[in-house]
């Protein structure tokens, strides 16, 4: 079983996305709420994938994905984008971004996309 971190500032966007990957048999080890805290609980948990969002408070999506990558060159993270965020996903894709998923979110979309990691 894949152990994932969740790092997104909506508390509903995180419900929602453990909900479709608990039932889908992987493991929730953490929750984050901006990317300082996504890359703190990377450090800590050591998770096989994290799903980050891109717009969040204190270090956005980009930045924590930069970090991880430093930390942990084969991390696996999915970026979550809303609409309008294309040059964000160009910048995360030559950071070294996983896959994508649009919010809002669509469960088959949410876990191909995480099956690809």
């Amino acid at each position: 079983m894949k152990n994932v971190l969740i790092v997104d500032d909506s508390r509903t966007s995180r419900r929602v996305l453990r909900d479709i990957l608990e039932r889908a048999g992987y493991s929730i080890v953490g929750e984050a709420v901006n990317g300082q805290e996504g890359f703190d609980e990377f450090v800590r948990l050591n998770p096989d994938i994290v799903t980050m969002d891109i717009t969040m408070p204190v270090l956005d999506g980009i930045d924590s994905l930069r970090l991880i990558k430093k930390a942990n060159a084969d991390a696996k993270v999915v970026m979550i984008t809303a609409a309008g965020q294309k040059h964000k996903m160009m910048e995360a894709v030559k950071l070294g971004a996983t896959e994508f998923v649009a919010k809002p979110f669509v469960e088959e979309a949410v876990l191909d996309a995480i099956g690809r990691c």
